[in-house]
């Protein structure tokens, strides 16, 4: 989990730079994709781990 929010932290300070920096358009785009790529991944571990519990 602490990698997910760990990618969360770096799309967030690329798409400022991105934006900050004049001509960096390109790290706004990385920003959003790895941003993209943290929710998959969330939603991965959030499903996996709620299958994995037993109903009592």
């Amino acid at each position: 989990m602490a990698w997910i929010l760990f990618l969360i932290l770096v799309a967030i300070i690329l798409g400022i730079i991105g934006v900050a920096a004049h001509g960096l358009l390109y790290l706004l785009l990385i920003g959003i994709v790895v941003f993209l790529i943290a929710l998959a991944l969330g939603g991965a571990f959030l499903r996996r781990g709620q299958s994995a519990r037993q109903p009592r």
